[in-house]
């Protein structure tokens, strides 16, 4: 699935930065897939509006702020996203107006066991990590004694 997807984005007018034949274990028929940058890629690719879940991103040139936050929604899934800038206050600006559960800055998928995971739209149900995590795969008992003697 990983495969199609970076193919097709590739068919589509994508352009390919990593050179696959330097990992020859991630060969057609394996588990392994080499990691893949695209380049070029627009939200006509099923590689851009599809959860792939690979070593693949794609990097799209965006006109502005408003743009990308409306690219980040235009989707049917909301699990995570990643803002990349040197601005601290707008990244945190532009991630508030994420239809996301979890938004990562200048890094991503480095999950804090303190704070939830979650997601949105049809990027799963439920929360894990964190407090909130924990409650739903816990069931809390109350003990009312008092003791008579």
């Amino acid at each position: 699935r990983i495969r199609a997807a970076i193919k097709g984005a590739c068919s589509a007018g994508a352009k390919a930065l990593i050179d696959e034949s330097l990992y020859p274990v991630a060969t057609e028929g394996t588990a392994y897939v080499a990691p893949q940058v695209l380049v070029d890629v627009n939200h006509d690719m099923a590689f851009m509006t599809e959860e792939t879940f690979g070593p693949c991103v794609g990097i799209m040139r965006v006109e502005n702020d408003e743009e990308a936050i409306s690219l980040v929604n235009d989707s049917p899934y909301g699990l995570t996203a990643s803002v990349w800038t040197s601005d601290d206050d707008a990244g945190y600006r532009i991630a508030k107006q994420f239809d996301v559960g979890t938004v990562f800055l200048n890094r991503c998928d480095a999950l804090e066991p303190a704070l939830a995971w979650t997601g949105v739209k049809n990027s799963g149900r439920g929360c894990t990590l964190s407090a909130y995590g924990y409650d739903a795969v816990t069931r809390p008992k109350s003990f009312n004694f008092v003791y008579s003697g």
